[in-house]
């Protein structure tokens, strides 16, 4: 077995001892969407964004495309942990293909918790980041449509 076989063969054992620890911390839920979140991406000319960075130092920033009152795409993007790349996850699938108005009154940290199973108390705050951070770009998407003339001047 040669040098770079022993690497290879010494980093998937630390990756499946990792996991393992994982597993008895956190929910199937938070693991599945922490290995591969959903709407992980960036929206290009947003019609409502907002960026927040959290009491842990994670950043979150979402953004949404909305016709006819309807969210038709929303993106995140997070340098944060993996609770917060699962609530980020979570946060999206949510609001996807809804009002704006359903999506402010249905995506919260509790709800979030929810679908993930729940999270330890240390981490809990990375469902408040993602549901604020939602709010905010929803709450910017309402503002823009009220000053539509504004959007053009936004940078990307």
């Amino acid at each position: 077995m040669s040098h770079e076989d022993d690497i290879e063969k010494f980093t998937r054992e630390m990756q499946a001892q990792i996991l393992e620890q994982a597993r008895q911390v956190y929910s199937e839920a938070v693991i599945t969407r922490w290995q591969n979140p959903q709407n992980f991406k960036k929206i290009e000319i947003p019609d409502g964004q907002a960026t927040l960075r959290g009491s842990c130092g994670d950043t979150m920033e979402m953004a949404l495309k909305v016709q006819q009152d309807k969210i038709t795409d929303c993106g995140f993007q997070t340098d944060g942990c993996g609770t917060t790349f699962a609530c980020g996850s979570v946060a999206t699938e949510l609001a996807q293909g809804k009002t704006v108005i359903q999506a402010l009154a249905h995506v919260s940290a509790d709800e979030i918790l929810k679908v993930l199973g729940g999270l330890p108390e240390k981490d809990e705050h990375c469902a408040q980041l993602a549901a604020e951070t939602m709010r905010r770009a929803l709450a910017d998407y309402i503002h823009q449509k009220k000053t539509p003339w504004k959007k053009q001047y936004r940078k990307t």
